[in-house]
């Protein structure tokens, strides 16, 4: 499956409209973002089930303010609208599957009971 580009337009209609999103922060200026690129775009092969995303936080602004991007590349993963993995820095490709496979395994009736309770604290 190929990389989708996140724009504000489409930020929201793909994140709520599937279950597994990763994004990937970056801009074309950036070094390690360029290293990080083709690990990501080859997990992206390996894992046709989730949906691989980047945002160009040069095109974007609004979208890396929002979320509080302020080190890239930053590599965020949404599960059923829950921001449950953030990170700076390029992982190399056993690290960046070994997230993959965490967030996966991940209990989300788990995680959203989780943040109700430190909602309420």
């Amino acid at each position: 499956m190929s990389t989708i580009e996140l724009t504000k337009e489409n930020f929201d209609q793909v994140v709520s409209g599937n279950d597994f999103v990763l994004i990937d922060f970056w801009a074309s200026w950036c070094g390690p973002c360029r290293q990080f690129a083709p690990v990501y775009d080859a997990a992206s092969e390996r894992h046709d089930d989730l949906v691989f995303a980047k945002v160009d936080t040069e095109a974007q602004p609004e979208l890396a303010a929002a979320f509080e991007i302020s080190s890239i590349p930053t590599l965020m993963i949404v599960r059923e609208n829950v921001a449950v993995f953030a990170q700076p820095g390029a992982l190399p490709p056993a690290a960046l599957e070994d997230v993959i496979g965490q967030a996966r395994k991940l209990d989300m009736d788990e995680v959203r009971k989780s943040i109700e309770e430190q909602q309420k604290g």
